[in-house]
């Protein structure tokens, strides 16, 4: 990069700083999603036995002892739930407020800063990587874009060091040891040739917008998000900080085999796990409210500009005809999002633009894996997709390409290490 365009992106990068300090006051414009308005009150009695069933069954099934819950429909109602006890035959029960880690669900926060930094002109969506990590080996021809997108070919760290994750779990792990695994593992394509899911490609972006805007995560996470949206349980733990902060249910995880394969009689809790295995992919901590407010953001673009929105919602395919990948964000179906598991925790959010309905879902195992929470926050939309509208003319969510029983048995499918029931 000649040396006038380098002073160029730094004297916008400062300016991009200052930018960040003025935003952090607007925290009620940037939440102010456009989405429906949300209907007061709660379900039938029989709605919510049906989502309480389904909760309960997921907890079961994943071997956990809590999960915490959220169900948002603008035309109907509203349904939030703390099932369950904090430990696994324990006596103290979670609350709606309780915090987790919620693993890849950060990465969608991270490609959303990554957007406010392009509307802020410190960054171009299409810089190629070498830009701002200049002499990384292994990048050349792959964009920020095409990391966010998960279209870059670079391979996955997380899938190759789970286990040694779950073994060394207050390990500290350098981001640039992390990209390095990434890089080095088996390419999944040619930048852009297709969608491919990996942590490597955040770990990037969170690398290289390090540099470009010569500020730390903490920082970019709270000046770009956290207090924009009023999120105050969210957080980017420093590495020396390995447990969950404030209350929070316990988490815990299966051992695994040498072939990678959950050892049920031998389930962990998770207590001290550094932050620095996620870092910007999967390190933040969170929130069932601060998830429903950041959720809503992001599906209504309303952090960023009209540009930047459509960048992040143009999707390519990621496995069945409705299922599409943005920038850093699922979908499936009408809803928007991301599913994630981390060691001791399992998480989802999602929420459909045009109604506003929205889910958000947390268990404390993370065994079955991210689609497990993927396929709760199903159940629970299937199950409210069809409870009318309160009043005439009310927008209810579109028809959903799934129905509850397929999800059931998904689940059911996912699920290795169930509780046994009480007899």
């Amino acid at each position: 990069m000649q040396r006038g365009s380098r002073v160029r992106r730094m004297v916008l990068a400062a300016t991009a700083a200052l930018l960040a300090v003025a935003l952090a006051g607007c925290a009620s414009s940037a939440s102010d999603t456009g989405l429906p308005p949300q209907q007061p009150g709660g379900f039938s009695s029989d709605v919510t036995a049906r989502l309480k069933a389904a909760v309960t069954d997921a907890i079961a099934q994943s071997g956990g002892s809590a999960a915490i819950v959220g169900v948002w429909a603008p035309w109907a109602g509203s349904w939030t739930a703390a099932i369950g006890t904090t430990t696994r035959g324990g006596s103290i029960p979670v609350t709606p407020s309780m915090t987790f880690r919620i693993g890849q669900l950060t990465t969608p926060m991270t490609c959303t800063v990554l957007l406010e930094l392009v509307d802020a002109g410190t960054v171009q969506l299409d810089d190629p990587v070498s830009e701002w990590l200049p002499g990384l080996v292994g990048v050349g021809g792959v964009t920020l874009r095409e990391l966010c997108q998960n279209t870059s070919g670079i391979g996955d760290y997380a899938s190759q060091l789970r286990g040694e994750f779950l073994a060394n779990p207050t390990r500290y792990w350098p981001p640039l040891e992390l990209a390095s695994d990434g890089i080095a593992t088996t390419r999944t394509g040619t930048p852009g040739q297709r969608y491919a899911p990996s942590q490597t490609n955040t770990v990037l972006v969170g690398m290289a917008l390090q540099n470009a805007a010569n500020r730390n995560w903490q920082q970019l996470y709270d000046s770009y998000l956290f207090s924009r949206l009023g999120m105050s349980a969210s957080t980017l733990r420093d590495n020396s900080v390995l447990t969950v902060p404030g209350a929070h249910p316990a988490g815990y995880a299966a051992a695994l085999d040498a072939a990678g394969a959950p050892v049920c009689d031998q389930v962990h809790e998770i207590r001290a796990l550094s932050p620095s295995m996620g870092w910007t992919s999967a390190g933040v901590v969170s929130s069932v409210p601060d998830l429903k407010a950041f959720v809503q953001a992001l599906v209504s673009g309303s952090l960023l500009s009209s540009r930047s929105a459509d960048a992040q919602n143009k999707t390519v395919g990621a496995g069945s005809s409705w299922l599409g990948y943005g920038l850093g964000v699922q979908a499936v179906g009408p809803l928007r999002g991301g599913a994630a598991a981390i060691p001791g925790y399992l998480s989802a959010m999602y929420a459909d633009p045009s109604s506003g309905l929205t889910i958000v879902a947390a268990v404390n195992n993370s065994t079955p894996g991210a689609g497990f929470a993927r396929a709760l926050a199903q159940r629970l939309a299937s199950i409210v997709s069809k409870v009318p509208a309160v009043q005439k003319g009310a927008k209810a969510v579109a028809s959903l390409p799934w129905s509850e029983d397929q999800v059931v048995a998904a689940m059911k499918a996912a699920a290795p290490c169930p509780t046994t029931p009480a007899k």
